[in-house]
């Protein structure tokens, strides 16, 4: 059962809007803070090509911590899974996504799982090419395929604003590359990694990108496997156990479907072999989830009877 109806889904949305009194925007990175809070938008996506939306659906969103899954999913079909997996951990953590602590009492010192940022990073700097633009522009093609959308591009000011304020992820980097982790240049990675985050789409594209993972990495437009069977099957695991940063466990409890959150309040959803979710709600709970955005997951996977487990 699924929610094929606008009206429906608009009352959800004008219900879970009111969660966002609650939250706050993600003002540490300057360009973020600029969002309105009481945003809020969704879009869903079905393999027979229908999308049922509500809100302002056509607002950009920049990725953010949604660009992980993406990343995970492009460095694995370019390197062999042992390879990446030798660098970082496959275990969800209790620790905020930004976290440092965790590394410095692991032996050896890898990030736990690529959905918190040390693990991010890492996973960033594997993307292979030749210097930062070239490894970029195999990541945003990847992207665009995905979304189905070529125009797809960068938010220039969130790129610069992250970069000009990523103290603490140069912090992970050192750390990583002090233990041999990562072993090039930090403000390259830096570079290759705030424009991952600020890679921008709709909730239309995002709500694809989604359902390509539900579909197991196929796309029923095309019958193209854009991402191998067992690639996408990694990447929605790590997005049930991590994807809402230390907020999985009560996430995969009250709502049960893969996930993955970004601090721009954006949430990308892949309810398996169903359809794909694609939320806008800036306003954060502590967590850095968005706060009406997981009320509106809620109220959808109550009603339809969503959850995986």
């Amino acid at each position: 059962m699924a929610c094929r109806s606008k009206k429906e889904l608009k009352m959800f949305v004008e219900e879970a809007k009111k969660c966002a009194a609650f939250g706050k925007v993600a003002d540490y990175i300057p360009a973020l803070g600029k969002a309105n809070p009481n945003d809020l938008s969704i879009a869903i996506h079905y393999p027979d090509g229908e999308c049922v939306s509500a809100g302002d659906i056509d607002r950009k969103i920049t990725l953010q911590s949604i660009s992980k899954v993406i990343s995970l999913a492009l460095v694995l079909m370019e390197r062999e899974t042992d390879e990446v997996f030798g660098k970082v951990g496959m275990e969800p953590t209790g620790d905020p996504f930004n976290s440092i602590a965790k590394l410095e009492t692991m032996a050896p010192a890898k990030p736990l799982n690529p959905m918190i940022n040390a693990g991010a990073l890492v996973v960033t700097h594997l993307i292979q090419g030749s210097n930062v633009e070239d490894r970029f522009q195999r990541l945003l093609s990847f992207v665009k395929e995905l979304a189905n959308n070529p125009d797809i591009c960068i938010d220039e000011e969130v790129a610069k604003s992250e970069f000009d304020t990523s103290q603490l992820n140069r912090a992970l980097c050192y750390f990583l590359k002090q233990h041999r982790v990562i072993d090039e240049d930090v403000e390259e990675l830096m570079d290759l990694y705030t424009k991952q985050c600020a890679i921008e789409m709709n909730c239309l594209e995002l709500a694809r990108v989604g359902m390509i993972f539900a579909m197991n990495g196929r796309d029923p437009d095309s019958g193209k496997q854009l991402i191998p069977e067992h690639i996408a099957r990694i990447c929605k695991t790590f997005m049930v156990t991590c994807g809402m940063y230390n907020a999985s466990g009560e996430f995969a409890i009250k709502i049960g479907i893969p996930a993955k959150s970004g601090v721009s309040g954006g949430i990308m959803g892949a309810v398996p072999q169903k359809f794909g979710i694609g939320i806008f709600g800036p306003a954060l709970d502590e967590k850095g989830n968005s706060i009406a955005g997981i009320k509106l997951l809620e109220l959808l996977s109550e009603t339809y009877q969503l959850s995986m487990f």
